[in-house]
């Protein structure tokens, strides 16, 4: 005589089959939310360490029409209360780049060259070995945030000033 598990009801065996559908479901679910988070070395490296926030990236989609640039931010950031700091205007920004490692940013090369003079409170400085990146600054002066955009393209980088940096009567 031999044991084996075909002695379990329909009703037992529905029962094991519905928790484990359960259990795999579940794991998907956690997973596909793992999925969706990306680490913050690999935000960093996306150009979103200074994006932060979830309503950051909300602002960044209303100046930014790329899809998957505004989706890479909001797999980079983490939610927080509509307050209204997403709506943030800096006096100024510095752009910091590297003048050695210009050479393979052609994007940023273009704005420096061409689209610089729209924005008179941006400042640009060269720092060695600096990745690129948009210093954004109070009415101080003083720091407030940093973003980097290694990866953006001219018209990413134009849309972005125009909604963060207050425009000067001059302009």
């Amino acid at each position: 005589m031999s044991v084996c598990f075909c002695k379990f009801t329909t009703m037992g065996r529905l029962l094991i089959y519905a928790v484990m559908l359960l259990a795999l479901l579940w794991a998907v679910s956690v997973r596909g939310e793992e999925e969706q988070q990306l680490s913050t070395k690999e935000c960093e490296s996306l150009g979103f360490n200074g994006l932060a926030l979830c309503s950051d990236c909300n602002t960044f989609a209303e100046y930014v029409k790329d899809q998957e640039l505004v989706s890479d931010c909001r797999r980079c950031c983490t939610e927080d209360s509509d307050d209204g700091m997403s709506k943030i205007i800096y006096s100024g920004a510095i752009l910091e780049v590297c003048m050695r490692k210009l050479v393979f940013y052609p994007e940023i090369v273009g704005f420096i060259e061409e689209e610089k003079d729209k924005f008179p409170s941006v400042k640009v400085r060269y720092a060695f070995n600096s990745p690129p990146k948009l210093i954004m600054l109070d009415d101080d002066g003083e720091q407030k945030e940093t973003i980097r955009i290694d990866n953006w393209k001219r018209e990413h980088i134009l849309q972005f000033l125009n909604g963060k940096v207050k425009q000067t009567s001059d302009s």
